[in-house]
């Protein structure tokens, strides 16, 4: 389960509004001269989620990346208490019946 608890620092944060409102900015000026294009609308519409994740101080992707790393940890733990097996080797020549000699 992501919470929602702050995962990137502030600096992070301040870059995120910063970049975030540029982006909004570009998009809405663009959007006044095409509005019927609709990359604009998208552009804008990621530049308010920078905004928004600057200024939770939360960053979804870094929660999922967090999280997995966090459930391999414990895959990791768990199989280092399990005892390892070894595979069986497999020589293909050791039963070739062309490798006897006469």
């Amino acid at each position: 389960m992501i919470t929602l608890k702050p995962n990137i620092g502030i600096m992070n944060a301040l870059i995120r509004i910063t970049c975030g409102f540029t982006m909004v900015a570009w998009a809405t000026a663009k959007m006044v001269k095409h509005p019927w294009r609709d990359r604009y609308i998208v552009g804008a519409i990621l530049g308010g989620m920078k905004i928004g994740e600057g200024i939770t101080k939360f960053c979804p992707i870094v929660a999922l990346f967090e999280n997995q790393e966090k459930n391999n940890n414990k895959d990791r733990e768990e199989r280092q208490q399990q005892p390892q097996q070894t595979a069986p080797t497999f020589n293909p020549m050791s039963n070739n019946p062309l490798n006897n000699k006469f």
